[in-house]
């Protein structure tokens, strides 16, 4: 996709009216567009019409048909949206947001902390509430928040295949769409630990109104919190340093009374694998989430 976003600019560039004409054209007459599991070719569609007019290309009858153009695909992508949020609404549970994953994306061969169209997908769902510009400093060790990607997230799900007896703990939950997709998504439990209070109320705030019961979140440091309910724990490099060092302390000791798994991604996931009590790969990619067991 890059490539092309490369050839449409220089393009563009050498045949101004001819780049937005013959991309029109093109899109316009690609019915395949109008299918719900066309929603990668509509990402990829918009985001050449946003190149093409952040160009300034085109006369003012072309830029009127890709404005047009963009609105439609914008509105397929939030009908979809709207379908899949309101079955969560009302109960249904998140089988059609598994199914999309499952039809739409391959989690093995997208390896990359990137985003993708599944997490616009997932975005128009879950639709968090913003959570405002009054986010603290952070703390030494501490790391800056993103959210997992999503095609990581669901390939998690099938991988751990949990039920109803799971709890998941996701320490450094952020704005909490591990949580939220695991209860969404299956039986189990799920609890976000969040030290930034905007992104908790935002979470719960989300929760609340998908009637994700099983979803909780609470504004506290991951070295204070209680981890004896935990069957998994998950950990996208929220710190490092000391106090990486502590939570897997006082993980490893929730080891020695029952089976967990700790799961990983990014950087941290080199020291986990490195601990004596969890058995894994001894050299799990660090862009994938990995998946470690206790001994």
């Amino acid at each position: 996709m890059a490539d092309r976003n490369i050839e449409l600019e220089l393009f563009a560039r050498s045949h101004p009216t001819t780049a937005l004409q013959g991309l029109l054209e093109q899109l316009e007459g690609d019915r395949a567009l109008l299918e719900p599991e066309a929603l990668p070719a509509r990402s990829r569609a918009l985001d050449g019409l946003e190149r093409a007019l952040g160009l300034d290309v085109g006369d003012d009858a072309e830029r009127a048909r890709a404005d047009a153009l963009r609105g439609w695909l914008e509105a397929l992508d939030r009908a979809l949206c709207d379908g899949l949020r309101e079955d969560l609404r009302r109960g249904g549970g998140g089988a059609g947001l598994l199914d999309w994953a499952a039809r739409c994306f391959i989690a093995e061969t997208e390896t990359g902390e990137h985003y993708d169209p599944l997490d616009e997908l997932v975005s128009g769902v879950l639709r968090l509430p913003a959570p405002g510009d009054e986010i603290g400093a952070l703390a030494e060790e501490m790391v800056f928040y993103q959210p997992t990607p999503a095609r990581h997230v669901f390939d998690l799900l099938r991988r751990l295949s949990l039920c109803a007896d799971d709890v998941v703990l996701d320490l450094g939950a952020g704005l909490g769409h591990v949580p939220l997709l695991v209860a969404a998504c299956t039986e189990a439990r799920a609890h976000g630990v969040e030290i930034e209070p905007a992104y908790v109320a935002s979470a719960q705030a989300c929760a609340a109104e998908l009637g994700l019961r099983r979803a909780t979140f609470a504004c506290a440091d991951a070295r204070a919190v209680d981890l004896g309910q935990a069957t998994v724990f998950y950990l996208y490099t929220p710190f490092t340093g000391a106090i990486l060092r502590q939570v897997l302390d006082a993980i490893a000791q929730q080891a020695r009374s029952r089976a967990i798994r700790v799961c990983t991604l990014g950087p941290c996931t080199a020291v986990v694998a490195a601990e004596p009590w969890l058995a894994g790969d001894a050299r799990p990619p660090s862009d994938r989430i990995a998946v470690f067991r206790s001994r």
